[in-house]
């Protein structure tokens, strides 16, 4: 992993006022070849696993740029995300841009409410705060729940992981199985943060507007917060743990029955 994928630091012009657009959106060498592979690799998955495809999208930039391609080739892809029920409002804010702007409907699968107050109730508002292990608790019962009920049925899904987000993802490859049978398609593996905002730019793709206010990786609200300059590229997310911890397990092989209660590994 580079110096710019694991630091920000590189940044010209970082200040009060600056848009993501403006901070990072560079033209690099070889953009074109990757672009043009992402969409290779787009349509292959559609040729190969036709209704069994879809686009687990976080709404960060990296999955508008996957969404956008989606819309822009015209490519028969089922597009959809997880409402946790503590996302920003400015996350939510891009499902009616996509729909209005790209003309996608992007299908919303929320954690079981029971769920959520069984745990709200036991463990409290907080609870994410307390420890490694209540925090993985809180991402099973908002995230990896309903991330289940989005993939049954399904024989691949793709996501925006990139080789450049963090030391844990340095590996990607384009393509993996997921441990649950299907297989993970990740098109965008060795794009750069630069690459992902000179498409976003280029194209007028809507983007959530928190990555305006220093925040590349975006989850839930409390879990979230803005780096400074020379931070790592996920320094924002769950910035109260060790380095290693900071995944919340979507992108973790885990059993059936783990995946369709909450439970966790």
């Amino acid at each position: 992993m580079s110096s710019e994928s694991s630091s920000l630091s590189f940044l010209p012009g970082a200040g009060a006022g600056s848009s993501a657009v403006a901070l990072y959106a560079r033209e690099t060498a070889g953009f074109d070849a990757r672009l043009a592979k992402s969409v290779e690799l787009l349509r292959a998955a559609v040729a190969t696993y036709g209704a069994g495809l879809i686009q687990s999208t976080s709404l960060g930039a990296e999955d508008m740029v996957i969404t956008d391609l989606i819309a822009r080739h015209g490519l028969a892809v089922d597009v959809a995300t997880l409402d946790t029920g503590k996302l920003h409002a400015q996350t939510l804010a891009l499902l009616p841009q996509i729909e209005s702007r790209l003309g996608l409907q992007v299908a919303v699968f929320k954690p079981v409410d029971e769920q959520v107050i069984h745990f709200v109730r036991t463990n409290g508002e907080k609870a994410m705060y307390e420890s490694l292990a209540l925090r993985k608790a809180c991402c099973a019962v908002r995230k990896l729940e309903p991330l289940s009920r989005m993939l049954a049925g399904r024989t691949a899904w793709i996501t925006g992981l990139r080789r450049e987000q963090s030391a844990n993802r340095a590996e990607v490859p384009f393509s993996e199985p997921d441990g649950q049978g299907r297989t993970k398609l990740n098109v965008l593996a060795e794009w750069s943060w630069n690459d992902v905002w000179f498409y976003l730019d280029k194209f007028d793709v809507p983007y959530n507007l928190l990555h305006d206010q220093f925040m590349p990786s975006i989850g839930c609200e409390p879990c979230t917060r803005a780096i400074a300059v020379g931070e790592d590229f996920r320094a924002g997310r769950w910035w109260w743990e060790d380095e290693n911890a900071k995944e919340c397990g979507l992108h973790k092989a885990h059993s059936n029955e783990e995946l369709k209660t909450g439970a966790h590994a």
